[in-house]
């Protein structure tokens, strides 16, 4: 595990009203990517944006656009979201039985491919696609909603996730999303995660996303340097 912890605002807490602004906000406090959750009303129960919105966002920052799609049938959209320009595409585990495919898929596309673990989904599940992956996403909350908090039991899962990825020599970058803010954020670092996805933390902070991002990063970076010892 090497490099700085990477931030990745999920615009699912953002004002959707004034969506270019939200995003100029975190791009200027030195976000690392803007998290997209893209939802069907199937895979979960909540309904999201489409391509069309993602080809706005990518017009309004030049940061990547990672995009998590928890939708039933990722194969037969993941074209219109790479063109519509998705830098990391990331899809769920439990939604496919043909993983390797569609991982193949979004890669020969020139998209970095990254998959997603529910809470009851256990770290195992990725041992036979550790090569064919750029980033593993582990939901620390049941996917679906904003604002929920962090399921602690899943940090034993991100500490395996890591040992995991260390073991096979894997470049991906780890990503936990569900209940980050700034006591989480240590914790999720400390069991050796590099990327967070945070909501409700960061656009809805009440002393704006600047000092939230920063209050995130040092927290983040507290939990990075406590990591060679036990962790939470």
């Amino acid at each position: 595990m090497s490099g700085t912890i990477k931030i990745a605002p999920s615009i699912l807490a953002a004002d959707f009203s004034r969506l270019a602004d939200e995003i100029s906000k975190v791009e200027t406090a030195g976000a690392d990517y803007i998290h997209v959750d893209v939802m069907d009303g199937h895979f979960v129960p909540n309904i999201t944006v489409g391509p069309p919105v993602l080809r706005s966002l990518r017009g309004v920052t030049h940061l990547p656009l990672d995009v998590h799609l928890m939708i039933s049938d990722p194969l037969r959209y993941v074209d219109a979201f790479a063109e519509a320009g998705a830098s990391i595409l990331t899809v769920h585990i439990e939604a496919i039985p043909h993983i390797h495919r569609v991982l193949e898929h979004i890669r020969a596309l020139g998209v970095r491919a990254g998959v997603s673990l529910c809470p009851a989904t256990p770290a195992g599940a990725l041992s036979e696609i550790l090569e064919d992956v750029d980033l593993v996403l582990v939901m620390t909350v049941d996917p679906g909603f904003g604002g929920q908090k962090l399921i602690e039991h899943t940090l034993r899962k991100v500490r395996r996730v890591r040992n995991m990825l260390d073991k096979a020599g894997s470049a991906a970058e780890l990503e936990v999303d569900g209940g980050v803010d700034e006591e989480t954020a240590e914790w999720v670092t400390a069991a050796g995660a590099t990327v967070l996805v945070a909501g409700t933390a960061i656009f809805q902070a009440p002393h704006g996303v600047a000092a939230a991002i920063s209050t995130l990063r040092q927290a983040a970076e507290r939990g990075r340097g406590s990591r060679k010892g036990t962790g939470r």
